[in-house]
Order: C-alpha cells, then structure tokens, then sequence
C-alpha cells in the first residue's frame, strides 16, 4: 500500500476535463481521471483527443495514455454484483452541456439518456438508451447500502428554460429504470435587495446526493439564492421533501457532497458570495433580455474559493469551512482572454469531485479550463486543525486581494465567456520598512472608474470557530484614511462594496487611529489587534496591544462558526498611506 505524508492542500497536476464525475478509484487503488487532450489554442472541442490520466500511488503522480477505442469513461462497480456501470446523457451536438465523453461512445446516435455496463472498467462495454429525454446527469451512480437500489441525480430544463430536478433509480441493477420528479426551490425575488440587476434565476440544478449513516438521503441543490438548498428522503429515494435553505453558502455554484469510511460525511463547495449585481440595462453589452430578465449571467465573482467541511454525525454539525484550492488564475489581469477559443469560457474552481483513497487521503479534481483546473490532495483530518497562521512569507498564496475591471458582457454570445472579469491586484505586498527579509502587506485605495469597485482589501480563511481569537499585526500610517475588519462565516469579495451586511463582527479604525471610538492606536507604530468572539452567547470584543478588553457588537448569527478575516480601506477617496499587514494569526478559545 503506498503512503504518504499529505496533510494540507497539495497541488498534484492538472486535471484532464471539468470536475465532476470522470474520476474513479480501482479496487486495487488505481486513480483514474478521463478527459481530454489539447494541442493548441486553435483547437476546438471536435478536435479534442480522449486520454485518460492514471495514478498508481495516490493521486501523487500522474501519467496520461491516449483512448484509441470507444469508452464510456469512468464507471461505478456496483458493491453486489461487482459490475460497472454508468449513465450519460447525451443532448445532441449542439446542447449546451455537450461534453468530449458524448464522443467516447459511438452508439450515442440520437438525444437521450444512456446506461453503459461491463464487467470491467475496461470492457467489453454494453450500452443501450433507457430514456428519450434528455436529462443532465452530472454525478456518478450512488448504489444505496441499506437496499440494493442504484440511484442518480438529474435536471431537466424545458423550452421556456424552466428548471426541475429529480432522480433515477434502478432495483434490477440497472436493467430498468424509474424516474422520480421533485419540487423545484422557490425562485429568488428579481432583483434582490441591494443589487442593481437580476441574478440568473436557476434553481435546483446539478444536484448531488449522499446517503447518510442513518438511512436518509440528503440532496444539495445549486440556487440562484445566497445558499445551496436542500432535500430529503426517508424511503431511499421515492418522496423528497420541499427543499429548503441549507447551512452551505453559496450561489450558482456546484455543490458536493459524499460519504467516508467512518460514517462520516466530506462537502465540498464554493463558500462564497458574489459581488452585487449591477444594473445590466445600463451596462456594456449587458442590455439583453437575458441578461435584464435573468436568464443568463454575465460574470461570476463568487467561483474562485472552494472549500471543504466534514462532519461525524450524520450533517448535525459540521467542522473545518477551509479553503482547498484558491483559483490560480484570480489576480491574472488577462483574466478574461485567457484561453479563449480554447475548450470553452468559464474559468472558475467551482466545479468539483471527490473521492476517498485506499490510505484514507481526499483526492479532490475541481475546477473548469485547463487554466484553472487542478487535482488537490489532503488530509481530511487537516479540516479539524484549530489555529492558523500567515506572514505572507508565500506572498499572496492564502489571500483573496483581487479587483475586477468592467468587461464586456454577454456570456457565451460574447468574446469573454461568463466569469469574465479582468483583475488585478488591490492590496499589494511591499518591503517591511523595519526589516529586509520580510514583506508586509498593505492595503489603501487608488481610484480607478475602469474597477467595479476600487475598495481595496483582503480575505483569509481559517478553521471555523463558535469561539475564538484572531490576532492582527498592523501598522496605520499617517495619511491614511481609515479600516474595517470584519469577521464572517463566508468569503467576501475583497472589494465588495457591501462586505460589513455580511459581518458578525466589524470594527473600524478612523483617520486617526482610533478605534470604534473608544481605543487609540498611535500611527506608524506597530500593534496588535486582538478580535474575540463567542457565537452562542453572541459575545464580541477587540483589543489594542495589552489595553482594556471592550465590547462590539455581535452583528449577524451564524449556524456554522466563523471562518474569516475581512480587512477592507474605509476610505471613500485615494488613499496611498493606508495600513500595513505584519502577520495574521487565528486560534480557537480551547487552544490559547
């Protein structure tokens, strides 16, 4: 058996196609990953060639061999049988989720659902179409292990693009199927409050089912809303229950959701929100029906985190909110060109697959362009560390500090693609001005009318705590015009313009260097910021060097704990002094 020292996040290549359900583990441990491969940027998807990555210690290494014969990619063994077996669906040439793999199988003539068997991962292969519908199905086959029933998520959008989910199971092993429809989340109010324009209204699509140590199912639903909706069956996938707003922030994101040795449970997902949507009849390229309605969207600011959380008892509680891969590409100021023509537009780590190694590991394949995607490694008992520390030694590895410039709209209709937003940097390191062998980081503000916001600041994620400290080592120059830090369960858009209505504790330092009215810190000094909270008895405070402990008000509950640092320029104007970052540090209240 191989075995390895993986604890944290390591970046182990580049997954071959997007995330979500062309990963595989062997019985013998091999990993497998089928995708594609690409020569040049004048490539287009008919010119793509199947390969498949595999690994044979652990997702550690990889090596790439072509698909010379038809393949159905990767497969399920059904626990019982020891069969293998899969569903695609396949929507035409044309259909907007028209992946490489609906070309690994000849026999995919005509649109529908198809079911592909075997007694081996690598055939004979047997394939025959089961529905003349043509139903999204992006996750593997979850067979069920209190009866042997097989079971897959769809979606299903009609003409008009109305959206419904549900599932299919099997009692025969596949050799016939039933369908099972579900209720849709409500639709988000268009637009919400405090945003200019509509979201794009998708509800219930691309869901991904679990089947918890109790016996029930439990269903995430990717929303329009500021949360992944859930659902729930008791009889193993013939009723679901109404969905309903989940503990899992996120919008327009894929959500994740699977089962570990143990009984316990791993979710993967985008924790984030979006900046506020913009009024798309006044925007560039924006005033089109589907934008202003909310039929389409023009750029995700909400896919460049994903993160991870694990919990022991059946998703009462769950542990860790952790970042597992930052978008590589986040603070590229050729963002929105990179790859253009070359696979398609979305680059984004929103798309994800997980499984479970023979020697415990998480191998995690996310994210969509081969400009953004990667293969994670890690430890799932890292999700329980309880402290962390940063003094960007790594530069800006750990930290969100981009900005976005206003684009050009029109998603696919477009030459930019949704999560189409060129960035740049906003906070930027610099030499400490006491010492040569560090950087500080400084964040102040620099108008720029090409930015969507110039409110520069910076993100950092830590373990979730109810109770905790964060540690803030900073230096406020003279000049500059003031500081926000916020605490939150979610991560934040370092220049979004409304950050603190996401806050459950803010506390701001003015011009002068006074805190909250109540507390000085002298400028161009060096000091500590000690932030403090207790979410159960809804208990905040802040703290300057060794000075008196004083209260702040505990803004917004959470159900999940809080898991990051916000620090944002209150300055409504330039600001070039601003405040400079030493080191970040976090703990929980048992670990101090």
């Amino acid at each position: 058996m191989y075995r390895t020292k993986i604890w944290a996040p390591v970046v182990t290549g580049v997954v071959p196609d997007d995330a979500h359900m062309d990963m595989m583990v062997l019985p013998d441990g091999e990993v497998r990953h089928y995708g594609s491969s690409l020569h040049d940027e004048s490539c287009g998807p008919e010119d793509m060639l199947p390969i498949v990555m595999k690994s044979h210690d652990g997702g550690l290494n990889w090596i790439t061999e072509p698909i010379t014969e038809p393949h159905p990619g990767a497969m399920t063994q059904i626990p019982w049988s020891k069969r293998w077996i899969v569903l695609h669906n396949y929507g035409g040439r044309h259909d907007g989720h028209f992946s490489l793999r609906n070309t690994f199988l000849a026999s995919y003539a005509e649109p529908g659902v198809y079911c592909t068997e075997a007694e081996s991962p690598d055939g004979p292969f047997s394939t025959r179409k089961i529905l003349g519908l043509n139903l999204h199905i992006q996750r593997q086959i979850l067979p069920l292990r209190r009866i042997k029933r097989l079971l897959a998520g769809f979606e299903y959008r009609d003409s008009n693009n109305i959206v419904s989910w549900g599932v299919l199971y099997s009692d025969d092993d596949g050799k016939t199927w039933n369908q099972v429809d579900c209720i849709a989340p409500e639709l988000p109010a268009s637009p919400l409050p405090g945003h200019g324009g509509a979201r794009w209204i998708h509800c219930g699509i691309e869901p991904v089912i679990c089947e918890y140590p109790d016996g029930a199912l439990h269903a995430l639903l990717r929303c329009a809303h500021d949360q992944h909706y859930e659902s729930v069956s008791r009889d193993f996938g013939l009723t679901w229950s109404k969905p309903a707003p989940s503990l899992f922030f996120a919008c327009a994101t894929m959500p994740g959701l699977y089962r570990l040795s143990g009984d316990r449970l791993l979710a993967i997902w985008n924790n984030t929100v979006p900046l506020p949507e913009v009024d798309h009849r006044s925007q560039v390229g924006g005033n089109t029906d589907d934008l202003i309605k909310g039929f389409w969207e023009d750029a995700f600011t909400n896919r460049d985190a994903l993160h991870a959380a694990i919990s022991s008892d059946c998703g009462k509680t769950w542990r860790g909110f952790r970042e597992v891969l930052l978008n590589p590409a986040r603070n590229d100021a050729d963002f929105r060109s990179k790859m253009f023509g070359f696979e398609h537009f979305d680059k984004s780590v929103h798309q994800n697959q997980a499984v479970e190694l023979p020697n415990g590991k998480i191998l995690l394949a996310a994210g969509q362009n081969i400009y953004c995607r990667r293969f994670v490694l890690f430890d799932p008992a890292w999700l329980d560390e309880k402290s962390r520390c940063e003094d960007f030694c790594h530069g800006t590895r750990h930290i969100s500090n981009h900005l976005y410039y206003k684009g050009i709209a029109g998603g696919f209709r477009g030459i930019t693609g949704h999560c189409s937003y060129n960035r740049r940097p906003g906070a930027v390191l610099m030499p400490h001005p006491d010492r040569l062998d560090r950087e500080v980081m400084l964040i102040g503000r620099h108008p720029d009318p090409r930015l969507i916001s110039d409110c520069e600041g910076i993100v950092w994620n830590f373990p979730a705590a109810f109770s905790g400290i964060v540690r803030i080592r900073f230096r406020q120059v003279q000049g500059s015009e003031g500081t926000r830090f916020i605490l939150a369960d979610r991560w934040i858009n370092p220049s979004d313009p409304i950050a603190v209505e996401y806050a459950s504790i803010a506390v701001e330092v003015d011009r002068l260097g006074i805190f909250e009215h109540q507390s000085e810190a002298m400028l161009n000094c060096w000091h500590t910021l000690t932030l403090r909270w207790n979410c159960e008895n809804k208990d905040a405070s802040f703290q300057i060097d060794d000075g008196n402990i004083l209260s702040t008000a505990f803004l917004r509950p959470t159900k999940t704990g809080i898991s990051y640092l916000h620090i944002q320029t209150t300055s409504a104007g330039a600001d070039s002094f601003g405040i400079m970052l030493e080191s970040l540090e976090m703990n929980m209240d048992n670990e101090i």
